[in-house]
């Protein structure tokens, strides 16, 4: 998972506003701060304070880094805002109909030719990831309170919002992908 991650680091520009959300312990703060450890305007979304917390301590070098503990449908996201919008392991968290509302939320903050580097599971058809998938939603329902039971359609959305594919990647025989979309 890390390095479906790191793979779409590489993507960011230099000096661009950088829109991450669901960033979690805030370990890919430091990786960016690797490849720019300076110049970049990074907005932080995370619906755990403690996981914002965590995220503060980081060292982002000298990128400036605003936190916002909130749901991502909670969020006023200013049109064409950023550069990049950085979305990991996010979107299996939703429904279909949950993320029809979300995404074009999201998607307005975008400016047009724009980046929005995404990575997720991805359904493969191999009995083990299945049933793995199976696994990781019923605990994360049962521990976390997740709406989903599977995973979301997101290329149809990327598709129906008219993003293209500018790279892709995938790790784990294809279970988890990492993809680059360009707004056009």
């Amino acid at each position: 998972m890390l390095n479906a991650q790191q793979y779409l680091i590489n993507f960011i520009p230099a000096k661009a506003r950088v829109l991450i959300i669901g960033g979690g312990t805030g370990w890919i703060l430091e990786e960016i701060a690797h490849v720019h450890p300076s110049e970049l305007t990074i907005v932080y979304i995370d619906v755990s304070p403690k996981m914002i917390s965590l995220a503060k301590k980081r060292n982002a070098g000298n990128n400036k880094v605003t936190f916002i503990t909130s749901q991502v449908q909670d969020v006023h996201y200013s049109p064409e805002e950023y550069d990049i919008v950085l979305t990991p392991f996010l979107f299996d968290n939703f429904t279909d109909d949950s993320l029809q509302k979300i995404f074009p939320e999201i998607s307005k903050g975008l400016k047009r030719g724009g980046l929005w580097l995404h990575c997720d599971f991805e359904e493969t058809g191999r009995f083990t990831q299945r049933f793995l998938l199976k696994v990781m939603y019923f605990f994360f329902r049962v521990c976390c309170g997740i709406e989903a039971s599977g995973l979301p359609d997101v290329s149809a959305l990327f598709s129906r919002y008219e993003y293209k594919i500018s790279g892709r990647k995938t790790y784990m025989k294809g279970f988890i992908a990492a993809t680059i979309y360009r707004r056009e």
